[in-house]
């Protein structure tokens, strides 16, 4: 019986291997892991548990928009000193220090529901730490990814499956999330998120990574040298100039509905808190779906062109999702829409970390992560101005607009683009087709 089910076992594992073939190396495998959970913590925090608080105690769509650019504005200050120290100190270790203050923030927000001394105030100010974790954490997170693998031919592949981790971590955590609101309430979101941390941490410390950035001091002249050579790398680029202001266009008006969802599960479909985890549970398995078709996809190829059929979608998707007043119907439109997000974020960041130098891998990612994170406080607050102004579903019909004339503007740069891609895989002689 052993040894009839041990070669069925080595079959799916390399079939298994074949099409994700990332799963093969054991650090991308304690990686994906261990993140997954703390990831769901960490979504749950900041697209439901925060969100729904900040709107249970101000009642005001205008202070949801100044709490998101609170909560984001120190991101766009601290991404690009983390693409400087991803370039040249361990990323493994930087992460492990992201998780460390991460929990504590978490366990601080933990104690402070628990005691019931959560004040607004309080909030605004815990938020801004949070937006300071998550500045240091995206360019660490994704630049490594890449070295999870042992093989560049694989890296696309990690890329995307860290795409699928990071959606099936916001379709768990809103998920649970909005089933402990509804039956124990907020407090027990933040000790969800605290204990979910731990394995990730653990998991990090079994991760057996080579050293290949030395704890080299810096001083604040160089670093400012290291962000002018990676920002004048990305000007000079014009590929990867375009892309990036296509991602600082999502930021800004492509994430406008998650600014505004509590005011439209609470007032607009007269729902509850039940209700925005069903809406915030939708468009991450949307997500789910697209990451695992890019998952299985061989190259970059034509990736280019997903960007914009992508652009014009989420765009189409705003629109009729301000429009609607079924539940049903809200939750499969933002199905449509997180399917269409995760194609346009995950099709450009396997293009830029294809083909981008290594050594500038860190600063590049950062500005990836600056142009979509960092626009996120302004869109934030462009959101909750305009909803006060002309009210949430003008708000959302105005963003889907500019989603659609950005992917205009996209589409006259594609020649340019398609031909940067073909010369550099051919350079580096990394498979392009699909």
């Amino acid at each position: 019986m052993g040894n009839q089910s041990r070669p069925l076992g080595d079959r799916i594992s390399n079939i298994i291997y074949h099409y994700l073939p990332a799963t093969r190396w054991q650090n991308f495998r304690l990686f994906f892991g261990g993140q997954l959970l703390s990831m769901s913590g960490t979504f749950m925090t900041q697209q439901l548990t925060i969100p729904w608080l900040v709107y249970d105690l101000t009642h005001s769509a205008w202070m949801l928009g100044v709490a998101g650019f609170v909560q984001f504005l120190p991101t766009l200050i601290v991404i690009p000193f983390s693409g400087v120290l991803s370039d040249r100190w361990s990323r493994r270790d930087l992460l492990m220090f992201v998780q460390i203050v991460g929990i504590a923030v978490s366990l601080a927000l933990t104690i402070l529901t628990f005691t019931n001394l959560i004040t607004f105030p309080i909030l605004l100010v815990l938020s801004v730490l949070n937006g300071m974790i998550k500045g240091l954490d995206m360019p660490v997170r994704h630049t490594i990814v890449t070295e999870t693998v042992d093989e560049r031919a694989d890296s696309s592949n990690a890329i995307a499956l860290n795409s699928v981790m990071l959606s099936s971590s916001l379709v768990l955590g809103p998920a649970v999330g909005g089933i402990l609101v509804a039956t124990l309430g907020v407090k027990y979101c933040f000790l969800y998120d605290t204990i979910s941390y731990i394995p990730a941490i653990l998991t990090l410390q079994a991760m057996q990574l080579p050293a290949i950035h030395s704890n080299v001091r810096t001083s604040l002249g160089e670093t400012f040298q290291k962000l002018r050579e990676g920002f004048v790398y990305v000007a000079k680029t014009q590929p990867i100039r375009a892309i990036l202001l296509m991602i600082a266009l999502k930021g800004l008006v492509g994430m406008a509905h998650i600014a505004l969802m509590p005011v439209f599960a609470a007032e607009i479909l007269n729902g509850n808190a039940t209700t925005m985890a069903h809406l915030s549970t939708s468009a991450p398995i949307g997500s789910l779906f697209a990451c695992l078709y890019l998952s299985v996809r061989r190259g970059i190829a034509g990736l280019e062109r997903l960007i914009v059929v992508a652009q014009v979608a989420i765009g189409i998707s705003l629109i009729s999702f301000s429009l609607s007043r079924q539940v049903w119907l809200s939750i499969l439109i933002l199905v449509f829409t997180g399917g269409f997000t995760i194609l346009q974020i995950t099709s450009s960041n396997m293009i830029i970390q294809t083909l981008v130098a290594e050594d500038k891998r860190g600063r590049v990612m950062s500005f990836y992560a600056l142009a979509m994170v960092g626009m996120m406080p302004f869109g934030n607050l462009f959101a909750g101005t305009l909803a006060n102004s002309f009210g949430a579903t003008n708000a959302l019909i105005i963003c889907g607009v500019l989603s659609i004339f950005g992917a205009v503007w996209f589409s006259a740069q594609l020649p340019s683009v398609t031909r940067w891609i073909d010369r550099e895989t051919k350079s580096l002689q990394i498979p392009a087709a699909p």
